[in-house]
């Protein structure tokens, strides 16, 4: 497979130029083309409601309104409008990665795709770049950090659970159509881990998604490359002020900058236009810093003194319960994979390659 994309001629029709080679980078063909076997696919009826499954041949989608047999999907394009039994229509669309994300296999909770978003703008991941990340989860951050590395990148995936990096291996390999090239998962501790696998000032973004990011000061400042950027996750605001604190007292990072975002939806139907009665609020706080150059003493930023200390009590408070983090079952986590490596069984077209 190749890394590398040939560019589309200048007089090439509209096909050709929308695909370019058969060199395609991973995963491209399988946004495209008709459905296929083992694919997931939205219905949306008339009455707006949805609904998403994995086509198989003599398949059938059953509701309190007839059937719908799935062999009347398979080999129709996108955006079709098919029938069932009763005469009930339906429109059929492949799920964006945003709809992936929120219905794939899960082991643990998944990075939101608004969050993910900006994690992939805010800590400018690259085409190309090398990044390490851990507290892979579900696979939901990887896969769009491994979108934005391209095929030519580099990403490097830290996960301490065997259960949760078999789903992130299985979401992974659904949305993609297989193994990603740029893509690299290790279990075991990320501060311990990083620092064997990856040489000094060779990484030039690190993502962290876990409880205790304050404790991979040494592994980040080491790995990462000089005005390399660190960008993390969390869930609270003690998780986050901690974070920041101990960035501040290191001096080999910048000032962190932290944020929140928040989407409110809205209703549109002829005048009646507002917001949404629901919206997706609170699901984590970024923060986001650079790696300074060796010897450099970073620039304080002036504020007023405060208390910054925290009692022994804080500090032996971190525990997964404490912060309210849910146990995922044993019986859930196998049957999540199950699921997760079910959606990598989809039958491509033999005339098309990645």
């Amino acid at each position: 497979m190749s890394s590398e994309t040939a560019a589309p001629e200048a007089n090439a029709g509209p096909d050709e130029a929308a695909t370019g080679s058969t060199l395609q980078p991973t995963g491209a063909a399988r946004r495209r083309g008709p459905f296929r076997v083992g694919e997931r696919v939205q219905l949306t009826d008339e009455r707006g409601r949805m609904n998403t499954i994995m086509l198989e041949v003599g398949g059938a989608f059953h509701t309190h309104r007839g059937f719908l047999n799935h062999d009347e999907i398979i080999g129709k394009m996108d955006g079709s409008v098919v029938t069932n039994n009763v005469g009930q229509q339906y429109q059929t669309l492949r799920p964006l990665l945003s709809d992936f994300v929120l219905s794939m296999p899960r082991g643990a909770a998944v990075v939101y795709p608004k969050d993910a978003g900006q994690i992939v703008t805010m800590a400018d991941i690259f085409p190309g770049a090398r990044v390490v990340e851990a507290g892979v989860g579900s696979g939901a951050l990887s896969i769009s950090l491994l979108r934005a590395v391209g095929d030519g990148g580099y990403l490097h995936s830290f996960e301490r659970r065997e259960e949760f990096a078999d789903i992130a291996r299985g979401n992974v390999e659904t949305i993609f159509g297989g193994p990603h090239p740029a893509w690299q998962i290790s279990l075991g501790d990320f501060q311990e881990e990083v620092v064997k696998a990856e040489a000094p000032g060779s990484v030039d973004r690190v993502v962290l998604d876990m409880l205790a990011p304050w404790e991979c000061l040494d592994a980040v400042a080491t790995v990462l490359a000089p005005g390399g950027v660190w960008i993390n996750y969390v869930a609270t605001v003690t998780q986050l002020s901690r974070t920041a604190e101990a960035i501040r007292a290191d001096g080999r990072f910048t000032e962190p900058d932290a944020w929140e975002s928040m989407v409110r939806g809205w209703h549109l139907e002829g005048l009646a236009v507002r917001p949404d009665h629901r919206m997706v609020a609170h699901t984590g706080f970024l923060l986001v810093t650079r790696r300074l150059a060796d010897g450099v003493t970073g620039i304080s930023v002036k504020r007023r003194p405060s208390k910054t200390e925290f009692s022994e009590e804080d500090l032996n408070a971190w525990t997964p319960g404490a912060v309210g983090e849910r146990s995922v079952s044993d019986k859930k986590l196998r049957r999540a994979a199950r699921d997760a490596i079910a959606g990598t069984n989809v039958q491509d077209d033999p005339t098309v390659t990645n």
